[in-house]
């Protein structure tokens, strides 16, 4: 059983790669909101990701694409405000670092300045290395995001697993590297081979967190959403279902429009 909680008051990016050089898997997860962040942080969670999968979870979008630097960093502070041990770490989302490494590194201040986050999450590899390091000169962590990649949805044409083939597995592999040197703290890997992503994470020094990716990594990732049920659409392989919060809570909703059109809601003790 992890002693993680006893060990580590707060968890720093310096705490992350402690915890791979001891063999102590790190647990991450997704929020959104004040209230959600305050239930995770509670439980003992090493890393809270502000996913830009908020606009999926949150917003109802398809992709990840329409969510905005504005909303990121709303989402943002409401995490910050409930944390008192998990590393906070915020998306970049799609448009604010791409194109040019100066509006990278306004949007990664914006970002810290205004929602006290912790580290930034940049998908990609040797194409954005400029801003990357630009944002690391700035003295702001940067968390790695290599495999599929949601972002470039529209490049790939498919959510399927990546890195299958030797060329991509082998580039996978470079961008790793160059990740680690460039200065990253951590790198999450999405949906690509177990195999592949276990030499991966033996290859560098800094943690390597899955999601889809294997037990062979250092850490995993899940959206929170998902793993507690509260969606039901989306069910791939890597997903493990650890409540049924959707039925639940239909359930709840249900029998309180019975109890209201019956008036038995409120009674007598719940009344003033």
């Amino acid at each position: 059983m992890s002693t993680a909680k006893k060990e580590y008051k707060r968890i720093t990016t310096k705490t992350l790669v402690d915890m791979k050089k001891n063999g102590e898997k790190i647990a991450m997860l997704t929020a959104y909101d004040y209230t959600m962040a305050k239930i995770v942080d509670s439980a003992g969670m090493d890393v809270i990701l502000v996913g830009d999968s908020a606009s999926n979870v949150m917003a109802g979008h398809e992709t990840t694409l329409p969510i905005t630097l504005d909303q990121m960093i709303y989402h943002a502070s409401s995490v910050v405000r409930a944390i008192e041990r998990s590393l906070v770490v915020v998306d970049l989302p799609f448009g604010s670092y791409q194109s040019d490494p100066k509006e990278a590194l306004r949007s990664a201040i914006r970002i810290m300045k205004e929602s006290g986050a912790h580290a930034v999450k940049m998908e990609g590899g040797k194409e954005i290395k400029e801003s990357i390091k630009r944002i690391l000169n700035a003295g702001i962590p940067v968390m790695g995001h290599l495999g599929l990649t949601p972002q470039s949805i529209y490049k790939f044409g498919t959510y399927t697993v990546r890195a299958k083939e030797e060329q991509e597995a082998e580039t996978l592999k470079e961008d790793a590297l160059m990740l680690e040197k460039a200065g990253c703290f951590a790198i999450v890997i999405e949906k690509i081979p177990a195999k592949l992503a276990e030499e991966v994470a033996k290859s560098i020094s800094i943690p390597v967190i899955g999601i889809g990716a294997g037990g062979g990594v250092d850490g995993q990732v899940l959206v929170t959403h998902d793993m507690i049920g509260m969606t039901h659409e989306f069910s791939p392989r890597f997903l493990r279902r650890y409540l049924d919060l959707y039925s639940d809570m239909s359930n709840a909703f249900s029998q309180y429009i019975t109890d209201v059109k019956s008036s038995d809601f409120p009674n007598e003790e719940e009344q003033y």
